[in-house]
């Protein structure tokens, strides 16, 4: 089997690849495990500069790989389990390991980026997208809400309102409006192109500051964030163990339910 993730470190930069284009670099057990293991490689790098995140093929990422990973609920655990309620799970960490690491990281974004691939590209300092791509907050088809981090850049970048349209529609938008909303940093014929000439213009300024305004940033922008990561995986709890969920499944298979009564929440 090909490896899920490519790093390719040039010059103190890694651009990273998911490499699953023949499934739309939909996200597995494997994925989920592969981008892990390279964001703990990168950040034990002390001469790392940069990272140029990336996917294979026509599209960025278009989610979870829902026939794999729902078929065993036992992965779907795996993926919410957390020893600390505050930390991040290995559902999140795909998000917010790059936010983590004290370089910067560039997004190069093309075609579909939906569901737990935007949540991916959300945990990137900056995002560049292709004219033709398409971004959506997906899981709120399938009756979820966004469990995997990318809430923390929604609430930083967007406006309330606009992130609470995205999280509760699952509306596809274009890169147009992912720009006017903040989703997208630049739109570009070339976004890897882009990436690489802003990357440059960063490695002429010390290390050792890109870190510490990073830290300051991540740190500050968002109060409290160990308690929101604590709070989208006991809602998503709360929300697979309910019978509504499933209905929101048989919806999108095409078949005619109501939903039950909400939640007291």
């Amino acid at each position: 089997m090909e490896p899920r993730v490519a790093c390719q470190i040039t010059d103190c930069v890694a651009v990273v690849t998911l490499q699953r284009p023949e499934k739309h670099n939909a996200l597995d057990m494997a994925m989920f495990k592969a981008i892990i293991s390279v964001q703990r490689r990168l950040a034990k790098q002390r001469d790392l500069r940069g990272v140029i995140l990336t996917g294979a093929g026509v599209d960025f990422c278009t989610g979870i790989d829902v026939k794999s990973l729902l078929s065993d609920p036992k992965q779907a655990a795996r993926l919410l389990w957390k020893w600390w309620p505050g930390q991040a799970n290995m559902a999140q960490r795909v998000s917010t390991g790059w936010r983590d690491l004290p370089v910067p990281v560039m997004a190069v974004l093309q075609g579909k980026v939906w569901g737990g691939g935007l949540q991916i590209a959300l945990g990137a300092d900056f995002r560049f997208g292709h004219h033709d791509c398409t971004l959506s907050v997906m899981e709120g088809r399938w009756g979820l809400l966004p469990d995997m981090g990318g809430n923390l850049a929604m609430r930083e970048q967007m406006a309330q309102d606009q992130a609470l349209w995205l999280a509760m529609t699952a509306e596809v938008i274009d890169g147009k409006r992912s720009h006017e909303l903040g989703l997208l940093t630049e739109l570009s014929d070339d976004p890897l192109a882009l990436a690489h000439a802003k990357m440059a213009q960063l490695l002429e300024r010390s290390p050792d500051a890109i870190a510490a305004t990073k830290k300051l940033y991540r740190r500050h922008g968002v109060p409290k964030s160990g308690r929101m990561l604590a709070a989208e995986t006991f809602s998503q709890w709360r929300l697979i163990l309910g019978k509504n969920q499933r209905i929101a499944v048989a919806k999108q298979q095409g078949k005619d339910r109501d939903y039950d009564p909400r939640k007291a929440w």
